[in-house]
């Protein structure tokens, strides 16, 4: 049972805790759970509902049936109880044109996301604890998860939270302090967060993307702007200096702006001539000793360098960080070498720009395995980058006859059936010295329940060669 404690004014709008008022969770993820605990615990009413049978959080979920103050529904969204809902909270996962949400905003109930429920907690049960908030199409998890590791490797007490890692509201849950919290922020949570404010802003890239759920490339770039939107002058930005829809997006932002580059010098910057990292005028390490691969993980890494040198950390300090830090699962992530073939898991990839930088990245011939769950751009623009090293496309999952029509005459080409039948088909055609690469330029989710199930099956298959 949850203990009932004083509200804290705060924390939660007062409209929301008048009697007869209850707010509506949409999600029962991992945050959309902290987020009904924590409006319970500040005796707020909670009708929580997730549209699957089977939500992400599973026991969590059904666990919040025995909680006092809180309302569960799972397998449906009741739409007039949402409609009558003080307000809305909604979890990272579901999309603003999302029809509960849409129903919400016709009725005029006002929409947060459990990002910005938890960074006002946060403020109010915690104060003094600094953020850093990582936003873009792609290197957004490695440049949040290298952020923290830099952070305390030099000593600081630092967690990641938000797309990886906890969720903001169960840390304001928790009696855990930290020092800095390096925070994933996707477009989905950027567009219903009006209160968030981090100290440090990082901007990876931008690329076209979720063209599934916005109606132009333009309303995308539009919610990552909201970035920006409690921009003050004592913040600052980090920024893709050789991105130029990362510039332009942030034209005319309060706060000072610090920039990092492959292309230039710059506040931090690669130095290609001596294959070393620099911040500033100040060598970081040379590119051998930074054990990720592909020139966007360099980018990452000097975007990470950069925000925790600006959040006071010495250079020493972070080059080190950066020598210790190893690959995430699932982001060109090396599995094995069978037979002098590597097996490489980027399942992380589910959009055409993150296809493309793991493509460039690749030093030998490879197979790729590219499909799933079609997001609405053409596959037609890896054309180009296949022709040199790509030995084989297996296009498999719902958008495999979209990428048997966009590349078929431009790079040899099979359709794959089963994921197994795929392993089976790049295990046929890859020969020693080349690399099968799953990099899909898709979603999981007509096969498998996200990217990580995905990349953890092909690990499973390539293990048991």
């Amino acid at each position: 049972m949850i203990e009932q404690v004083s509200p804290t004014p705060r924390l939660v709008p007062d409209a929301w805790r008048r009697a007869g008022s209850v707010v509506a969770i949409i999600g029962l993820g991992k945050s959309g759970v902290a987020a009904a605990r924590l409006l319970a615990r500040e005796g707020v009413r909670v009708y929580a509902s997730d549209a699957s049978e089977h939500p992400y959080a599973g026991a969590a979920a059904e666990a919040l049936k025995g909680v006092p103050w809180i309302d569960v529904e799972i397998g449906r969204h009741d739409v007039n109880k949402i409609r009558q809902a003080a307000g809305v909270v909604v979890s990272p996962g579901v999309p603003p044109d999302a029809p509960v949400l849409a129903a919400a905003r016709h009725a005029g109930v006002e929409i947060v996301s459990e990002l910005d429920i938890g960074f006002r907690a946060l403020a109010a049960l915690q104060p003094g604890t600094r953020s850093i908030a990582i936003t873009g199409t792609n290197g957004k998890t490695t440049t949040t998860a290298l952020v923290a590791h830099l952070l305390s490797a030099a000593g600081l007490r630092a967690t990641t939270a938000g797309n990886i890692g906890r969720p903001v509201t169960d840390l304001a849950l928790s009696n855990e302090r930290f020092q800095w919290l390096s925070l994933e922020v996707s477009s989905f949570q950027l567009h219903d967060s009006p209160n968030f404010a981090p100290d440090v802003g990082l901007l990876t890239n931008l690329a076209p993307d979720h063209l599934d759920r916005y109606p132009s490339a333009d309303a995308y770039y539009a919610d990552k702007r909201l970035l920006f939107r409690n921009a003050g002058d004592d913040d600052v930005w980090v920024l893709n200096a050789d991105d130029a829809l990362v510039l332009k997006l942030a034209q005319g932002v309060a706060g000072r702006r610090v920039h990092f580059s492959l292309l230039k010098k710059s506040d931090a910057w690669y130095d290609r001539g001596s294959r070393t990292l620099r911040l500033g005028g100040a060598a970081l390490l040379e590119r051998e000793e930074l054990h990720l691969l592909g020139d966007h993980n360099v980018a990452n890494a000097l975007a990470a360098a950069l925000a925790v040198h600006e959040a006071g950390v010495p250079t020493p300090l972070i080059a080190g960080g950066l020598r210790s830090f190893r690959p995430l699962p699932h982001r060109l992530e090396p599995v094995r070498e069978v037979d002098g073939v590597l097996w490489i898991n980027d399942s992380k990839a589910t959009n055409i720009a993150a296809t493309t930088v793991a493509v460039i990245a690749m030093q030998r011939p490879y197979v790729l395995l590219l499909g799933g769950r079609h997001k609405g751009e053409p596959y037609t623009s890896l054309a180009p980058l296949l022709a040199d090293r790509c030995r084989l496309v297996i296009a498999f999952g719902e958008a495999g006859p979209l990428i048997e029509q966009d590349l078929t005459g431009k790079v040899p080409l099979e359709r794959g059936t089963t994921f197994e039948d795929v392993i089976a088909r790049a295990r046929g055609a890859a020969q020693r010295g080349d690399a099968v690469l799953l990099s899909p330029a898709c979603s999981s989710y007509d096969m498998f329940k996200n990217y990580e199930e995905r990349g953890a099956t092909f690990r499973r298959l390539v293990e048991a060669q």
